[in-house]
């Protein structure tokens, strides 16, 4: 599973990165996981809130978004995307 992470301030990327996990390494639920939490490990980010409407949003686009508002502490960007890129 290959996922890329963005940050976005209004329309612009503050920043991108990619990561990769094993397809053999358990559940698509963890991969999910493992994907999200090292993405936000790159970004120097915290994981955030997952709220139901990124589930709708993961099964339907195989994307979501994450507002400022689904992290504990504030943050420096309005919205952080992820996005399968490759399964």
């Amino acid at each position: 599973m290959k996922m890329t992470g963005k940050l976005y301030k209004g329309p612009s990327i503050l920043d991108e990165k990619v990561v990769e996990v094993d397809d053999s390494e358990g559940t698509y639920q963890d991969r999910l996981e493992k994907c999200l939490v090292e993405i936000c490990a790159l970004l120097a980010i915290e994981v955030p809130i997952w709220l139901s409407k990124n589930t709708r949003e993961y099964v339907r686009f195989r994307r979501t978004s994450f507002n400022a508002d689904q992290f504990f502490n504030p943050v420096h960007f309005d919205r952080f995307e992820i996005r399968i890129i490759e399964e």
